[in-house]
């Protein structure tokens, strides 16, 4: 298994490009989520580079005079990391590699990065490693060295069978040996998932750091880990939760990203399987977040890849007590944008007329938590008395006593 290592902070640049197909606006807001990737993953920025172009240079990403430019400001400044807000083919990477003569990261590589760091349990590991060999197998180049000592006896290697073809091949019987452990793990959870019992099954969905573990630990009374970084939970937390009279259980996810790597999804099929399985989403956003209909989106998306994007919904919008917006003079002309709108307006948009009910919170402060227990109740309850008919459990709705 690859080893979990402890980052120290290092000096990184990144590198973005602003195509036909990504604005500028939008490269400038992907790239303030690089940073924060970088922060989490124990790097701090010392610049940034960016280059319009047409499409990303097929040999090199950016054109020759920016890697140049790069190149000597790294070597000027003794920083060690390069980090591209896209994934770099495996061509790319060796020239950029070999041109620059640092540390070459890309969007996907840096994520599997923080879930390496980020995952505790022997499940979510082995996901991660997963993933992390899916992405190294096409990238392997000749100054790759050994993941293990060459497999000797007879048969076990072909005439002239050169290093690179050796590693290749470990990492493949690797691949097939952890792709078999997770097929006993998830026939594990499918189970423990069918003995839960007659609950209704909620979930918690989102994009990462919205704050869907304090939400958790809020509704739950429970002390599941969160933290102001991205990806703070990978490990699926699953709780008891009664509202009133009435409980179910409540789960708490992985959280999405824009531009999610397929190695990810892939390996994370069993933990996104409680989304997939569960009765009721409840869709967290934040809404102090200048870019939280993006993320609505991305998530949306996500879901809809992973078959669940019909389910019954909540949509949440926490950290109310983080918002802020730039009210504009009555004789200023120019285009507003959403830092212009009031928390007021927003409620007067598309979400007055959203098909789902919706609620505005904070999960810190616990506002408005009477409203939004109240509207979990009523969407669990609908779904319990249509699954469970019989259940004699549920009787006349009453307030909770406690709401701290």
């Amino acid at each position: 298994m690859l080893e979990k290592k402890e980052h120290q902070y290092e000096q990184a640049v990144l590198v973005g490009l602003i195509t036909q197909n990504q604005s500028e606006d939008k490269l400038i807001e992907y790239m303030d989520e690089l940073e924060f990737l970088a922060f989490t993953a124990g790097a701090t920025v010392a610049k940034r580079f960016t280059q319009r172009l047409t499409q990303p240079d097929s040999k090199t990403f950016v054109g020759k005079g920016k890697m140049e430019e790069i190149r000597d400001y790294a070597k000027e400044h003794n920083i060690g990391t390069v980090i591209f807000d896209d994934e770099l083919s495996p061509s790319q990477l060796k020239n950029l590699e070999r041109e620059m003569e640092v540390k070459i990261l890309d969007r996907t590589n840096l994520i599997l990065d923080i879930f390496a760091q980020r995952a505790q349990t022997s499940y979510a590991r082995t996901q991660v490693e997963l993933a992390q060999y899916q992405y190294l197998l096409p990238r392997l180049t000749r100054m790759w060295t050994h993941l293990e000592r060459q497999k000797g006896g007879i048969g076990m290697r072909g005439p002239g069978e050169t290093e690179i073809e050796t590693d290749r091949r470990i990492i493949r019987d690797r691949i097939t040996l952890l792709k078999d452990k997770l097929k006993v793990i998830d026939k594990q959870m499918g189970t423990q998932r069918n003995n839960r019992g007659k609950m209704v099954r909620v979930a918690l969905v989102g994009y990462t750091n919205v704050g869907k573990s304090t939400l958790m630990n809020a509704l739950s009374k429970s002390d599941v880990f969160a933290e102001n970084k991205l990806f703070a939970t990978l490990d699926t937390t699953v709780r008891k939760v009664v509202i009133g009279n009435l409980p179910f259980l409540l789960t708490d996810t992985v959280g999405f990203i824009r531009k999610l790597p397929t190695q990810l999804v892939e390996s994370f099929k069993s933990t996104l399987d409680e989304v997939r399985e569960a009765d009721l989403l409840i869709h967290v956003v934040d809404i102090s977040h200048e870019s939280f209909e993006d993320h609505i989106n991305s998530v949306n998306e996500i879901l809809q890849e992973i078959d669940a994007h019909q389910k019954p919904m909540i949509m949440v919008f926490n950290k109310i007590d983080d918002f802020s917006y730039e009210k504009k003079d009555e004789d200023d002309l120019t285009p507003g944008s959403n830092k212009n709108i009031s928390l007021e307006e927003w409620k007067r948009t598309w979400m007055a007329k959203s098909k789902f009910p919706t609620v505005f919170i904070s999960a810190l402060t616990k506002e408005n938590f009477p409203e939004m227990k109240k509207m979990i109740y009523d969407e669990v309850h609908r779904i319990h008395i249509s699954r469970f008919p019989y259940n004699d459990l549920l009787f006349e709705y009453f307030e909770d006593e406690e709401e701290n």
